[in-house]
């Protein structure tokens, strides 16, 4: 359990409000405050882990019930993060879920548009 107040703690538990899409004994997914693109998702496994190193075998249920969401939804980044130099915001594992289309102006901070 973190030290502090986990805020996706608190949706998990139901005493915090969200949009939850989809639901697994071992995750859930959710719409995030403040989404990047429509279809924008965020996966959490209900059991708090920090990040993807954290407990991998969490992390690996987590990627399954991801990955279960957008089979055959056509293109997509799956990003997470390992603390706040990576850009981790809230330290309980998340999977942002980012549907993609060609020429559709969202970069990644590290690409250059060369391949």
């Amino acid at each position: 359990m973190p030290e502090e107040p986990c805020p996706f703690c608190e949706i998990i538990a139901g005493r915090a409000p969200a949009e939850i899409v989809e639901e697994w004994p071992e995750a859930i997914a959710i719409v995030p405050l403040k989404p990047v693109v429509q279809g924008h998702l965020l996966v959490l496994p209900r059991e708090h882990v920090r990040d993807f190193v954290d407990h991998p075998v969490v992390s690996a249920a987590t990627m399954r019930c991801a990955a279960e969401l957008v089979t055959g939804l056509g293109s997509y980044n799956l990003i997470t993060s390992k603390g706040k130099p990576a850009t981790q915001s809230v330290m309980h594992l998340h999977l942002h879920l980012i549907p993609r289309a060609v020429d559709d102006g969202l970069a990644l901070p590290w690409y250059s548009g060369r391949h």
